[in-house]
């Protein structure tokens, strides 16, 4: 199997070195290395071509999304895409381990990333998706007891360290570029399970600077997630689950107004009402070509109440 790691890279010089140096450590060498520069605004090109990554550079800042997918694109005679964030380290054996999880019938493999600066904080340890529209990161925010060193299945990996199949993904139609930052990878790994792929987690570390690559957002995180929260739904939930995805828009709108976010909570709302009737329009067609329905792939688990989980601050 050939295997090319590609890296989506806005603002991120800083990084790189960290990265590549883990890259050229790995116990299964990479068959290909290629830096997708967003249009960034540092050093990342020059420091990518030092460092030894072939250059994708691109006239205009697209978005995670948009240049992940460029970037699958030119691996044309790669079997598997390993996307890694520019303010990652993998661990030595993290793609030969990865590599090893891709069985006929699973498409990505998500895997353990903890904080960078920390390594006993977990960051993501594969994503679950709810019906309410909350997303889920398995563990983050809290310290690693060793509960997520099993392999195991989780519904969809986090794209910041997941190695996907590619054809799989081009089969998918990518990542929905609309989206620009946040919960693309939710939305492919939704449209990759009502495909009848599954996804597996490999508990391999992936240290990970935590927003380390954010700062060079037009928006907000913050921002950016309550607007792809709404095009995610729009795009694939069934109108019978309006009333948990109410339950939720409230309930967060309620904690930014607590937090003083309110203002980029609604601009990120904002934002999504002109994307809406797009997003509704492609219902019809995602679901012209799933084999699975959203229902059979999204669990009926609680959405509201202490068994509803959520992450520690946050509200169920």
């Amino acid at each position: 199997m050939r295997v090319v790691i590609v890296v989506p890279c806005r603002d991120g010089g800083r990084w790189l070195p960290g990265l590549l140096a883990s890259v050229r450590e790995q116990t299964r060498a990479v068959d290909g290395v290629l830096v997708v520069d967003d249009a960034s605004r540092d050093d990342s090109v020059d420091v990518a071509r030092a460092e030894g990554a072939e250059v994708l550079a691109l006239e205009h800042n697209v978005g995670f999304a948009a240049a992940a997918n460029r970037g699958i694109a030119a691996a044309v005679d790669a079997d598997a895409v390993a996307l890694v964030n520019t303010d990652v380290v993998l661990a030595a054996d993290w793609l030969a381990r990865t590599e090893r999880r891709l069985d006929p019938d699973v498409a990505s493999v998500a895997t353990k990333m903890v904080a960078l600066h920390d390594p006993g904080l977990l960051d993501d340890c594969g994503d679950v998706l709810r019906r309410d529209g909350v997303c889920e990161q398995r563990g983050h925010g809290r310290r690693d007891t060793g509960v997520y060193d099993e392999p195991g299945e989780v519904f969809a990996a986090c794209a910041g360290a997941a190695l996907y199949r590619r054809q799989a993904v081009l089969d998918a139609g990518g990542f929905e570029e609309s989206f620009f930052a946040y919960l693309e990878d939710v939305d492919l790994g939704l449209r990759l399970r009502t495909a009848g792929w599954r996804c597996a987690y490999e508990p391999v570390v992936a240290g990970h600077a935590g927003q380390g690559s954010s700062a060079a957002l037009r928006r907000p995180v913050g921002r950016l997630v309550a607007r792809n929260t709404l095009l995610l739904v729009a795009r694939h939930f069934p109108a019978r689950w309006a009333g948990p995805v109410a339950y939720r828009q409230a309930a967060w709108l309620w904690h930014a107004a607590r937090s003083g976010r309110l203002r980029e909570h609604t601009g990120g709302l904002a934002d999504a009402l002109p994307l809406l009737p797009g997003a509704l329009r492609a219902r019809r067609d995602l679901r012209a070509v799933a084999r699975l329905r959203v229902e059979d792939v999204v669990p009926d688990a609680p959405w509201r109440g202490p068994r509803a989980g959520g992450h520690p601050g946050n509200p169920r």
